[in-house]
């Protein structure tokens, strides 16, 4: 657990360890002299949803259902039987761009003991036949889960920060504080109230921001492929994997999205890395609520061009237009 202050702002942060990054929520500590208290609330709520969402928890209870679903319906408390049925109406809104099955392909890469390797066509066909967000039969009445086949299994990486965020947030309103930043780790943030400016880091400078981001009353999350991807033969291979093909993503180099939610941002990025610039174009137009800034790589001289899907373009302010 930490605290850190600054006396210019008097804001005061206060950080602990979950989800295998640095959760932090910052506020005014003298708008907000309870939220101290309200924050470690909220940090025990995020432990609280590890607990629940984790797959790298043997006593998680996405362990348990992964493990008995196939074979009987496994009931599930109300916030857990939402939280699917939402990814499952993202999962068909976007194609099947971004599923909470695709555990098997992500193993089959290598990337659940982050050993990346390049599995065998068999592989891949195997996995994929166990991913697909059809495969899971929910009952709204029993709040059920039933896997249609053996081998199926959930895994909320493309969610679970965002997610968290969301649920852990209302401790904080609950205790009256009304102004604050949490962020879950350096890919999501939350916003409640406005004024809040964060940055967008540039996808090929480490340190160095491509945009800064105005925020009110909504989140941020940002996919990339920057930390978690492995080389072969010259080529890089992302973590971030289509679950329609098996293959790994390899069209952009980051998404950056605006939602409402941290549940949907973080759904969305993942997704429109998976689609690329034209279906994340056409979505956003059809959902004006979502803002996507986009680093697409340009191969003819190793950088990079900038993709804005915006009806709000005074949120975002570009460190710098000609970056490339």
């Amino acid at each position: 657990m930490t605290w850190r202050t600054s006396d210019e702002l008097a804001l005061l942060t206060v950080s602990r360890k979950a989800m295998n990054d640095e959760f932090e929520t910052i506020f005014s500590r003298l708008d907000f002299p309870q939220g101290t208290k309200a924050a470690l609330d909220a940090l025990d709520e995020v432990e609280r949803l590890e607990q629940v969402l984790s797959v790298f928890r043997f006593d998680s209870r996405i362990q348990y259902i992964n493990l008995t679903a196939h074979e009987i319906p496994v009931r599930l408390d109300e916030e857990l039987f939402d939280l699917i049925t939402l990814c499952v109406k993202f999962a068909e809104e976007t194609g099947g761009a971004v599923d909470i099955t695709s555990s098997p392909l992500w193993k089959v890469w290598g990337f659940a003991k982050r050993k990346g390797r390049i599995p065998t066509v068999s592989e891949i066909e195997t996995a994929l036949a166990n991913v697909n967000y059809r495969l899971l039969e929910l009952d709204p009445e029993t709040k059920t889960i039933r896997f249609k086949k053996k081998g199926v299994e959930l895994n909320f990486g493309c969610v679970g920060k965002g997610f968290a965020l969301d649920i852990a947030a209302r401790k904080l309103l609950e205790q009256q504080v009304d102004r604050f930043l949490f962020q879950g780790g350096l890919s999501s943030v939350l916003a409640v109230g406005s004024g809040w400016k964060i940055g967008v880091a540039h996808p090929m400078r480490p340190g160095k921001r491509l945009a800064e981001l105005l925020l009110d009353n909504e989140a941020v999350a940002t996919s990339g492929s920057q930390k978690q991807f492995f080389r072969y033969n010259g080529r890089s291979y992302s973590h971030l994997i289509d679950p329609r093909t098996g293959q790994p993503a390899d069209n952009v180099l980051s998404v950056t999205v605006l939602a409402p939610t941290g549940t949907q941002a973080e759904l969305l990025s993942t997704a429109f890395f998976v689609l690329g610039a034209e279906q994340t174009e056409e979505y956003c137009k059809k959902n004006q609520e979502i803002t996507a800034l986009m680093t697409i790589p340009v191969q003819k001289n190793a950088g990079f061009e900038i993709r804005l899907f915006s009806y709000n373009n005074d949120k975002i302010r570009f460190i710098d237009d000609k970056i490339t």
